[in-house]
């Protein structure tokens, strides 16, 4: 799952249908599939928005 997750995150363009097989063949169904991948690209999404606006950051980024 963690391997899967981390694709998502690098190039989620490069997750094949073998992917999903090998999340199958270690127990998770087609619902535990989507749920992961949707979390996963959420806090993907989320992070991308926070370090854009700057959250969380005590100084501005330099110029």
């Amino acid at each position: 799952m963690l391997d899967y997750v981390v694709q998502i995150t690098n190039d989620a363009t490069r997750i094949s249908p073998g992917d999903h097989d090998r999340l199958r063949a270690v127990g998770f169904d087609d619902r535990g599939i989507l749920q992961i991948t949707l979390i996963a690209s959420w806090f993907n999404y989320i992070n991308r928005v926070a370090d854009a606006l700057g959250v969380g950051r005590d100084t501005p980024p330099p110029p």
